[in-house]
């Protein structure tokens, strides 16, 4: 039987998992300290030559390792998944350079497949796809067409697809020794997927009973801290005077100006000089000048990927600890804030109740109850949120709740998925 390769291109992070034709399986690490992740961006510079500029770019660690090193000259690409399904995303341009998403997908996961090294020859691959692509109004099967042209232009043209949380589901069945029914939670970067599957170990069979999704997941929930603590220290909520208005008219700062932390990347678009002119302008009539001065601070100098891992950090104590310091300083920008977990489930209890109620939707689409369900498997990192536990503590009961293999069980599964297809 030939091989089967399973690969997670995610949001935030990616993996490749091997099984072998002899049934070895091997999820393949990354650079010298052997992760099993690769961060999924791309950081691209330019060198000027006689013949016009020459590109460069750099994948995974590297390219976080480059952007750092030079911020100001460097275009660092995050979250690309997250616009597979919007048609108002075509193109963009990198440093007077066109490129599709697909190219840009298609440049990542070149550099992914070289950094896992070769894989085996004539292997059937299988690709993870979320079940709702992430995105206002996504189209689900234009996000499906082109992450296979983005693999194909990275020189796979014959992957298949199967969707994540039926990945996750595969590896956890594993260890089941009777039929079940498993609610699998699978919580990405972008989107949180849910599928309601029977598994039958005594025959192999799978039965996919139900398949949901939202575009709610830790990017959403790193934004809600910016918001909450970030956004307010850089001007968001103030107040400013036009002149020739009149004395005592103010109007807000525009909300707009800070809609792009909500993708960590945006913000360089915002270096654009109409914009930063426009900011400069508000600010000088501002009532609080610095603050707007701190948020141009973070847009020229490129500290976005600086305020993630400050978010992120918040985020991940807050799943073990019940407060955390939100410690942010550069220059004039110093914030310091406690942010409480209480305070941290307040301002994602919206999305907390549409995760609820798109569980809610999975099993009502497989037509079981919630006594029906056998048991419960999370995944992803955002499993370990306490709030997002609960969700499926309360339902089914801690004792039907299981985790693990939160960042490698997608591509894992896609894998066992890959086999199966070959056997059949």
């Amino acid at each position: 039987m030939r091989a089967s390769v399973g690969i997670d291109f995610g949001t935030t992070n990616s993996v490749v998992s091997v099984l072998h034709a002899d049934g070895r399986a091997k999820t393949l690490c990354f650079g010298p300290e052997a992760l099993d992740t690769f961060r999924s961006v791309l950081c691209f510079s330019a060198e000027d030559t006689r013949s016009g500029h020459k590109l460069h770019h750099h994948a995974g660690p590297a390219a976080i390792e480059a952007y750092l090193e030079d911020p100001l000259d460097s275009r660092l690409i995050m979250s690309m998944k997250t616009y597979l399904a919007q048609r108002s995303f075509t193109e963009t341009r990198i440093f007077g350079r066109r490129f599709t998403l697909e190219d840009l997908i298609a440049t990542f996961l070149r550099a992914l497949l070289a950094a896992a090294g070769s894989l085996p020859q004539d292997a059937r691959i299988v690709v993870g796809r979320p079940v709702r692509f992430a995105g206002g109004n996504p189209d689900d099967a234009l996000g499906a067409s082109r992450l296979t042209a983005a693999f194909a232009l990275a020189g796979l043209p014959q992957v298949e697809h199967a969707l994540e949380p039926e990945g996750a589901g595969y590896r956890f069945a594993r260890g089941l020794t009777r039929p079940a029914n498993v609610l699998i939670g699978d919580f990405g970067g972008g989107t949180s997927d849910f599928s309601v599957l029977r598994f039958d170990p005594t025959t192999g069979g799978v039965a996919a009973l139900a398949n949901t999704g939202i575009g709610i997941a830790g990017d959403v929930f790193d934004y809600r801290i910016i918001d909450a603590v970030i956004s307010p220290r850089l001007g968001k909520g103030d107040t400013y005077v036009v002149p020739g208005m009149g004395s005592g008219t103010a109007l807000p700062v525009p909300p707009e100006y800070f809609s792009a932390f909500a993708r960590w990347h945006l913000l360089s678009l915002m270096r654009a000089p109409k914009t930063l002119r426009s900011i400069r302008e508000v600010a000088a009539q501002s009532a609080h000048p610095e603050r707007l001065g701190g948020l141009l601070t973070v847009i020229e100098e490129e500290l976005g990927y600086q305020l993630y891992r400050v978010v992120s950090g918040v985020k991940a104590t807050l799943s073990h600890a019940d407060e955390a310091v939100l410690r942010f300083v550069h220059g004039k920008i110093a914030i310091e804030q406690v942010v409480t977990r209480a305070a941290f489930e307040s301002w994602i209890a919206p999305d907390l109740a549409q995760l609820a109620t798109t569980v809610d939707a999975a099993l009502n689409q497989a037509h079981i109850g919630v006594e029906d369900i056998d048991h419960v498997f999370l995944t992803g990192g955002t499993s370990f949120v306490p709030a997002v536990r609960r969700i499926f503590t309360d339902r089914f009961g801690a004792a039907k709740v299981e985790a693990g293999g939160e960042f490698v069980s997608v591509a894992e599964g896609l894998a066992l998925i890959g086999r199966d297809r070959l056997a059949a």
